[in-house]
């Protein structure tokens, strides 16, 4: 995985509060584009993890 620029949600929109994603030092990085001095940072695996328990219903009852 190579260092990328944020990529905003194609579910966003013109939107400007939106969900980014890049890649950095082999890591995986996440922000609110309103918050984006918050970032979440997290290897491709446990986010493949987390979006396939969400895909699957799995964290549903959070809701």
């Amino acid at each position: 995985m190579t260092d990328s620029d944020w990529q905003k949600s194609s579910f966003s929109g013109n939107v400007e509060n939106c969900v980014e994603v890049r890649s950095a030092d082999g890591a995986v990085e996440l922000r609110e584009s309103d918050e984006g001095h918050i970032i979440l940072r997290t290897t491709p695996a446990a986010l493949a993890a987390l979006l396939h328990s969400a895909k699957a219903g799995e964290l549903d009852h959070h809701a």
